[in-house]
């Protein structure tokens, strides 16, 4: 790919770097004549800024078909943007300062290799798919059927994507570091969809429509029907489906455990949405335990706060048990706390997760303390519990951090 810019270069007698979709920098040629900031920021942080991203891209580059001239501004060369197109999809983009020599029949000689370097960021792209959702699979066979090869330790990320994305973006795969697979098919809930609260492992909800009994298993949904060979236990009933409250579909991402903290914050960032990482397993076989963490963890960064927007399997404490019950148990132990009022639930939940500071949770929820020893009285009278008792305040935290996982619902 270097070797391409550098004889683009030399055949525009320009300035030529090569970016991906993301403006990240992938090579760049020998300077020609006159630099500006926006170059040098590009050769020397390796990306534009996405103030730079942002004023290109206002000329249509992500769609044009053909180079586009983006004229000067004080202290910013003009130059000529040649959008990387391969398949009818833009995977990059070639930029090149305009030196005034920069004619439309020096742009046409460079045109096979402008094709020649789209190409190959398309191969590069499609390289880093991989069918995850059957490597994911519970299934043995299906996991070996997938063809997935990856170096251990390796974590699952579940990322959720808005519902307007019906399939991965062709040129995400560039914003990743590598050794990073990604699912092209991301699983959008139709109407078809479990309902509310299907991630939770057990009980008839999981199970047909009116049956009381397990339903069969989805294609790819790395869940059997039954408990599988490797657990005692179902996992989420389908990856990608029954998160609650919110729509959308879900992306999967395979990453080496080191870099899966980072992986997913930079889906957080493109998508804007919630994250879950599973835990990081030894042998990438074994990977499929992992996803089923990872959505688990999803749902909890849809709906605990405290674990927003990103939720690591890791660090999840309890909830990483409250998860996993169904949710006709949830529903049960959510209505322990059910009599009351969400300002009072806020501030019992908060004097718990003070583990009963009252001077510390007033200050946090700015009343005072006064205020919290009646409201705390108040939970008392409306729920029937004992908030001086032990059991008595784990159940009721226990119901306010359930009650959180239903929400939405």
């Amino acid at each position: 790919m270097q070797d391409i810019v550098d004889e683009i270069s030399r055949l525009l007698g320009a300035s030529v770097t090569l970016e991906d979709r993301s403006f990240n920098l992938l090579a760049y040629g020998a300077q020609s004549g006159d630099i500006d900031s926006v170059r040098q920021e590009s050769i020397l942080r390796r990306r534009a800024s996405d103030e730079v991203r942002a004023h290109f891209e206002a000329y249509g580059i992500a769609t044009a078909t053909g180079p586009v001239r983006i004229p000067g501004l004080p202290g910013v060369l003009g130059r000529v943007c040649v959008p990387l197109r391969h398949d009818g999809v833009t995977y990059g983009y070639l930029w090149a300062l305009e030196s005034g020599e920069l004619t439309d029949e020096r742009l046409a000689a460079a045109w096979p290799l402008v094709g020649r370097v789209a190409a190959l960021l398309a191969a590069q792209a499609r390289g880093r798919y991989a069918p995850l959702r059957q490597f994911f699979s519970a299934d043995p066979a299906a996991r070996a059927a997938a063809g997935v090869v990856a170096d251990g330790p390796v974590t699952a990320v579940a990322v959720r994507t808005p519902a307007q994305e019906a399939a991965l973006p062709p040129t995400l795969p560039r914003t990743l570091p590598r050794g990073v697979l990604a699912d092209p098919d991301v699983t959008d809930p139709g109407p078809s969809a479990p309902g509310p609260g299907r991630l939770g492992s057990g009980g008839p909800e999981t199970g047909g429509a009116g049956t009381g009994e397990p339903g069969p298993s989805a294609p790819g949904s790395g869940v059997s029907g039954s408990a599988g060979p490797e657990t005692g236990d179902r996992g989420p009933a389908a990856p990608g489906l029954g998160v609650q409250g919110v729509g959308g579909g879900i992306l999967a991402i395979l990453a080496p455990a080191a870099q899966a903290a980072r992986v997913a914050g930079l889906l957080h960032g493109l998508y804007g949405l919630a994250a879950g990482i599973g835990g990081p397993r030894d042998d990438p076989r074994d990977a499929w335990e992992s996803w089923r963490e990872a959505l688990l963890a999803l749902r909890v960064a849809e709906h605990a706060e405290r674990h927003a927007p990103v939720a690591d399997w890791a660090t999840l404490g309890v909830y990483r048990l409250l998860v996993r019950l169904s949710p006709r148990d949830l529903a049960g132990l959510a209505a322990e706390s059910a009599a009351l009022t969400p300002r009072i639930a806020a501030s019992v939940e908060a004097y718990l997760d003070h583990a009963g500071h009252a001077g510390e949770t007033a200050a946090a929820l700015g009343v005072h303390r006064q205020t919290l020893y009646y409201r705390l009285d108040k939970a008392g009278h409306l729920t029937g519990l004992d908030l001086a008792d032990g059991e008595d305040r784990l159940l009721l935290h226990l119901s306010l951090k359930a009650a959180a996982l239903l929400g939405g619902a």
